[in-house]
């Protein structure tokens, strides 16, 4: 019975050691907490099961809102709450109007400056 329970707990420390390096590697640099992010590399591949708690605790990115949002945009403006995206085709179909109009006036508006 000792020898299931220690490779029971081996394989736990594993499966914690290996979730913590692909989180490290995946993880935006600059985001990461108290360390850079080579640093919590190099201390969860050399002690796996206390630097990866470790990791868990004070390296990994906070993340506001809850304890997973997806993962992350290279471009924060695409994640901006109340960015404008056409629900329907109607939506784009007015803007393209406003949009025609406008560059209407404007031809109207550049045509006598040409003339002259």
């Amino acid at each position: 019975m000792p020898f299931f329970a220690g490779g029971a707990f081996g394989l736990i420390v594993m499966g914690l050691w290996i979730f913590c390096l692909v989180d490290v590697i995946t993880t935006v640099d600059g985001t990461t907490r108290n360390l850079p992010k080579m640093g919590w590399l190099l201390i969860v591949l050399l002690l796996p099961l206390i630097g990866s708690i470790l990791w868990l605790v004070a390296g990994r990115p906070e993340r506001v809102g809850g304890p997973y949002q997806g993962p992350r945009s290279r471009f924060p403006e695409y994640e901006r709450p109340g960015r404008h995206v056409a629900q329907s085709p109607e939506d784009d179909a007015e803007f393209l109007r406003k949009c025609r109009e406008r560059a209407e006036q404007q031809r109207k508006a550049a045509k006598p400056r040409e003339e002259s």
